[in-house]
């Protein structure tokens, strides 16, 4: 059976007119003959979309039991059983009701999809997984039904339903959308201008992305290489060098230019991996190119020219820029270079060169490795003495060896000094030895003239024969050395990010690492003097070290970030390790950087959670304060009226209303400044000896209905080391949150064990209890669970129980009653001796 046809309707806010849309292309394929089936639609009481209903076979919608309510949800089975062509379903994000075969509606579409029926569905941009969180930046509103976005983006067809922030005011204004008397709320918060205009950029991106994926697989499909401008694409080549930032900045205005313009900076890794720029360097290209709004990639290739332009027909770029070449111009004669190879074969793709001052070899050059000198000065004595010598033997001979013979000698020799001293070497013995086989062996003899043009050929043969051996020599040493680095590095490097990860003070460890590595007396990350900051030390391996020690001249510096350095004390670092202590220097800034984040986000949560205290607070103030003083006031008011009588009888009924809302307000304001305190830091507990046998009976005195809790010590389970007061804050405020949660007859029960050194007090009630997502919020202040009455309390009683337990050196957990309900364990040190 083939596989149904998902089409979506998109939207980026409710009420602009996606259920309309669908009906009207369920009306559309109906009046076409299409065999079209309304599985749900979603109408809210709005008449237009009620009226569309009309002339559509409606399947009737199963009915759920949850909790007493029951709830309407679409009929999977019979919908399965009537197999229409075309199903018209409404919000794909939605959460089925419990019990229902699928928790999401999404994935009953998907079981009409496999029984080959064609589905229609909408869903609003908020809805999707990936955006969940920037929609709650937008509107402050946590969208608790999403949808996975490969769900939507699997989709056959996706169609934007879009209208302007204006015109759906409007729309709401008029009442089309929700009920009059939710209009101003609903107009003054989620359907602001800006959350609205917000909206629908996310949701036009979002599908401007879809079609972007559609586009990319058609041209891979159908073989196009050709570039389509469908977007202003700019790929800028960074080679690593310091002319990165200007080509980075001139690409992004390139891009600027036009609207949804793309930058792209693209970096070729050689596949040996041996050379490349300094790894600070990358990361801070990298950096600068998301500060301008770009991504940044790297690919690897030995050819650079055809890796730039193959990534750049790979994203469908328009533009490529790169800079001008930095090579010596005599050297571009020899061979292109890659600015030259790009311009060759871009075809199609607009190339741009930019100028830089460290263009034409006037600047930067990357160092090159060669031969040890020990090796060079070897092969310099041998290129001197090495002639003499071959010429000594040669005469020494009693026969005149020929030049058969002579030539491949002093040929060997040139090699082996090659081999020994590289290029420079090699030069100097290759001239020395044909001068003296010119001299002592060509005819005529004793003069530097050449008689047979064959051995002026074969002299010309033997230098050069020379100096190909001395650069193939001296450019596998400079290739050995890169290697033998890297691997040293990628060794040190694969060994410091592995013991950083298990570090808890990274910073202490990379000093130390540091001192290992490159052999220092002592490192230091400093702060760099600025217009308001003095130099400090941030941190040390050595703590006598003084910011006199650092500044001394000739140290090896690296910069970390925009702000610290890497210092090594008592070290000198080659040339050949500058790129390893700057990998050193990077992973300081790394750890830095991520300190700076830390410190942050612990700002941002302690603000976060005050505004939450105070809203919360607000909220308990405005109702949960105000409800007992206002009982106070009326029982009070009664009582002085003096056009009313009242019996003793009603006397002592308003008498006990006041005393009750005076406890209630005294328990509020004592959770309040609790709270307060345990936030502070201002608690002290004074804990000592408490026989339980005297505090629970009080507590359970004193709270409300006292005959419904039953209480039980065991023997071994009297005494702990706690404050006696908090300790009856702790259990008060426990038990009567387990009597808010039991219904009449049922009973709370308090019980007492002990476990080790430690005394268990057990609160158990057989109420709903509290899912294990749940346990760990409602110890949180101001939260209260969803069974709680409404307005009752504030949702602090739990929150300062755990508090003053951890005060005391206890704590306060939750756990599943056996049978159902919830047990909150207090658990206390037992007492010594006891």
């Amino acid at each position: 059976m083939a596989r149904g046809r998902l089409r979506i309707y998109l939207g980026a806010a409710p009420g602009v007119g996606k259920t309309v849309a669908m009906l009207d292309e369920g009306h559309r394929r109906l009046d076409r003959g299409t065999d079209v089936v309304v599985g749900l639609v979603e109408t809210h009481d709005r008449r237009n979309t009620l009226a569309l209903t009309e002339g559509l076979e409606v399947v009737p919608r199963a009915r759920v039991s949850h909790r007493g309510t029951v709830l309407e949800e679409m009929d999977l089975d019979r919908l399965l059983e009537r197999r229409p062509q075309v199903a018209l379903v409404d919000e794909l994000a939605h959460t089925n009701a419990p019990g229902s075969r699928h928790e999401k509606r999404w994935e009953d579409i998907e079981e009409l999809l496999e029984a080959g029926i064609d589905v229609i569905s909408t869903v609003n941009i908020q809805h999707l997984e990936s955006l969940n969180d920037v929609v709650t930046s937008i509107t402050g509103i946590v969208q608790r039904e999403t949808v996975p976005d490969a769900v939507v983006r699997a989709a056959d067809q996706i169609e934007l339903v879009d209208m302007s922030p204006e015109a759906l005011r409007r729309r709401m204004a008029h009442g089309n959308i929700y009920a009059p008397e939710k209009v101003d709320a609903a107009l003054a918060n989620y359907f602001r201008v800006g959350n609205l205009s917000a909206l629908r950029e996310l949701a036009l991106l979002w599908l401007a992305d879809r079609v972007d994926e559609g586009l990319g697989k058609y041209r891979a499909d159908h073989g196009i290489d050709a570039t389509w401008p469908t977007r202003e694409r700019v790929v800028v080549a960074i080679s690593g060098g310091p002319e990165g930032e200007v080509l980075l900045r001139r690409g992004a205005r390139i891009a600027a230019r036009g609207a949804g313009g793309e930058l792209l900076a693209v970096h070729v890794a050689r596949t040996d991996g041996l050379a490349g720029p300094a790894l600070p360097d990358l990361v801070a290209l990298r950096r600068l190119t998301a500060e301008l709004g770009g991504s940044f990639h790297t690919v690897t290739g030995d050819d650079l020219a055809e890796a730039v332009l193959d990534f750049a027909r790979g994203v469908n770029a328009s533009q490529v820029v790169i800079g001008s070449s930095r090579r010596a111009r005599w050297r571009t004669l020899l061979s292109p270079s890659t600015t030259e190879e790009v311009i060759t074969g871009s075809g199609d793709v607009d190339v741009h060169v930019v100028t830089h001052r460290f263009a034409a070899g006037r600047g930067w050059r990357a160092p090159r490795a060669g031969l040890p000198q020990r090796r060079k000065r070897l092969g310099y004595g041998l290129a001197v003495l090495g002639p003499f010598v071959l010429t000594e033997l040669l005469a020494a001979l009693p026969e005149d060896p020929g030049l058969p013979l002579t030539v491949p000698l002093f040929l060997l020799l040139a090699v082996l000094i090659a081999l020994l001293g590289g290029m420079g070497p090699a030069l100097v013995g290759a001239v020395a030895s044909s001068m003296f086989l010119n001299w002592f062996f060509t005819p005529p003899v004793g003069g530097f003239t050449i008689s047979a043009p064959e051995n002026a050929i074969a002299l010309t043969i033997f230098v050069l024969v020379a100096a190909a051996v001395a650069w193939v020599v001296d450019r596998s040493a400079r290739r050995a050395d890169r290697a033998l680095r890297a691997q040293a590095e990628a060794a040190s490097l694969a060994e410091l990010s592995h013991t950083l990860l298990g570090s808890t003070d990274q910073m202490a460890l990379l000093l130390q690492q540091a001192l290992d590595m490159f052999g220092a007396r002592a490192a230091a990350v400093v702060r760099r003097p600025d217009a308001h900051h003095r130099m400090e030390m941030v941190s040390t391996t050595d703590p006598a070290l003084t910011l006199e020690d650092v500044r001394a001249p000739g140290l090896p510096v690296e910069e970390a970030d925009d702000e610290h350095d890497l210092v090594l004390v008592g070290a000198a670092v080659p040339a050949g390790r500058q790129r390893l202590l700057a990998a050193f220097a990077a992973h300081a800034g790394a750890i830095l950087q991520r300190r700076a984040l830390q410190a942050s986000a612990g700002e941002a949560a302690a603000l976060a959670r005050d505004n939450s205290a105070r809203t919360a607070l607000l909220s308990a103030v405005s109702h949960d304060l105000r409800t007992p003083l206002a009982g106070i006031k009326a029982a009070i008011g009664s009582l002085r009226s003096s056009e009313v009588t009242f019996s003793p009888e009603d006397e002592a009924e308003l008498e006990a209303a006041i005393e009750d809302s005076a406890d209630r307000l005294d328990a509020l304001i004592g959770n309040l400044l609790d709270m307060s305190r345990l936030q502070a830091g201002a608690l002290v507990a004074h804990p000592r000896t408490v026989d339980l046998g005297e505090v629970v009976p009080g507590v359970v005195a004193a709270v409300p209905e006292p005959d419904r809790v039953l209480w039980d010590l065991g023997p071994d389970a009297r005494s702990v080391t706690a404050d006696s007061g908090l300790l009856d804050r702790v259990l008060g405020n426990v038990v009567e949150n387990a009597l808010r949660h039991q219904q009449p007859p049922w009973r709370v029960r308090v019980s007492t064990s002990r476990l080790g050194d430690r005394v268990q007090i057990r609160v158990c009630d057989t109420g709903p209890g509290v899912p294990e997502s749940e346990r760990e919020r409602i110890f949180l202040p101001f939260q209260r669970h969803g069974d709680a009455p409404a307005g009752d309390g504030v949702g602090l009683g739990l929150a300062v129980a755990r508090g003053l337990a951890e005060a005391m050196g206890g704590s306060v957990s939750a756990e599943d009653t056996p049978g159902g309900g919830l047990t909150v364990v207090v658990e206390l040190p037992a007492a010594e001796g006891a």
